[in-house]
């Protein structure tokens, strides 16, 4: 039963209620040490493992030059890796499918994010800042009936 105070130097006296703490970060890795995470961006999504190596990204099954022609979609890649210095600690697999080649490179960058949050939970902070661990939830807008794309009117002619 809640007790009643006589005066105002009473209430320091009264016991606070417990504040939650905050969630303790853990790292989470399988049989084999690898962390598992998944990435998306658009309508791609990417199955990211990363493990301790040299420094290897494979993107389905091909290495990420090939897969990643474009210079800008590997260096989306690498933007995670480089910001922790971690660039040539981990080799990375990833099975991305889904929507086109940018938002393939965003969904495997946010799935390495992650990944490494998991492997190592103290690079959550400086991930977080830069918002890579940040879903980017923009898709694309579904086209209406009566409109020629999804805004964009048809023409009018009034004959």
């Amino acid at each position: 039963m809640a007790e009643v105070l006589q005066s105002l130097s009473q209430l320091g006296d009264v016991a606070k209620p417990a504040q939650p703490e905050a969630p303790v970060h853990v790292k989470k890795v399988d049989a084999q040490g690898r962390a598992y995470a998944t990435g998306k961006r658009k309508n791609a999504i990417a199955r990211v493992w990363i493990k301790p190596g040299s420094g290897k990204v494979t993107v389905n099954g091909r290495d990420q030059e090939v897969y990643f022609a474009r210079p800008v979609l590997r260096l989306v890649l690498k933007q995670p890796l480089q910001l922790v210095d971690r660039l040539t600690q981990y080799d990375v697999v990833v099975s991305v499918k889904g929507g086109g080649l940018s938002g393939q490179a965003g969904a495997v960058r946010h799935g390495i994010s992650k990944a490494l949050t998991h492997y190592e939970p103290e690079l959550r902070g400086p991930l977080k800042k830069e918002g890579f661990l940040t879903r980017d939830s923009r898709v694309v807008e579904r086209k209406k009936f009566g409109r020629a794309k999804a805004r964009r009117s048809f023409q009018f002619s009034k004959r």
